[in-house]
């Protein structure tokens, strides 16, 4: 079976979940939108510089999940979802799903955003297999803490072998779409490489290496 791997944030999204779920907790005063916002800004920045101390932005960014009731996060998730993900999920985006779910491909969701943030996402999509940041949990409720390999740069080439491992599949003939050259370490693993809409950096090196470029805005 044919592997078609999909970043999330900016590549299938018009933005990115991880930053807009910081967002919607400063605008609902849940979390305050001075203070937070600012430092939820500037490691977006340092994500989109491709110098983002992946174990800082989790241990910040988490830090909510574990003060909180799982029935308020549940609530709190579907509002984000109806305000904030509705209106950048890409019609384009979804066409391609399509396009390789009609082709019979097995579609894969890689992404550094954090599970609780993206399994609603990858459910919305119809992409029933996600790999993602992870969160820790204890006695059923979340710690504020990650556990396993950050799904990031090259720990998402370590997730996905793992992966691999444990389902028989393989990299032939595989497709991997991103926008960020923080996942070039996956995209040199993969048969198709596909830059969507791509950072500045991630553009020149696709254009250097010859791979496609596309746009699903």
């Amino acid at each position: 079976m044919r592997l078609a791997l999909f970043d999330l944030d900016n590549t299938l999204l018009g933005g990115d979940s991880d930053h807009a779920w910081g967002d919607y907790l400063c605008e609902r005063g849940i979390l305050d939108g001075i203070a937070y916002k600012a430092r939820n800004d500037a490691f977006y920045e340092d994500y989109l510089a491709g110098c983002l101390n992946i174990t800082d932005y989790l241990n910040f960014s988490l830090e909510i999940l574990g003060r909180t009731e799982m029935a308020q996060l549940a609530q709190w998730h579907r509002e984000f979802m109806r305000d904030c993900v509705e209106p950048i999920i890409l019609a384009k985006g979804e066409a391609l799903l399509a396009e390789h779910r009609e082709a019979g491909d097995k579609l894969l969701i890689i992404t550094a955003t954090n599970r609780f943030v993206t399994a609603p996402i990858a459910a919305r999509l119809g992409v029933d297999t996600l790999l993602a940041t992870e969160c820790e949990m204890l006695d059923d409720r979340y710690t504020g803490r990650t556990t396993d390999v950050p799904c990031f740069k090259e720990g998402k080439v370590t997730r996905l072998n793992r992966w691999l491992g444990e389902t028989g599949l393989s990299l032939a003939d595989s497709y991997f779409y991103s926008d960020s050259l923080n996942d070039l370490p996956l995209l040199e693993q993969v048969t198709h490489p596909l830059a969507v809409d791509p950072d500045p950096n991630l553009r020149a090196e696709a254009e250097k290496r010859g791979w496609p470029v596309i746009s699903l805005r």
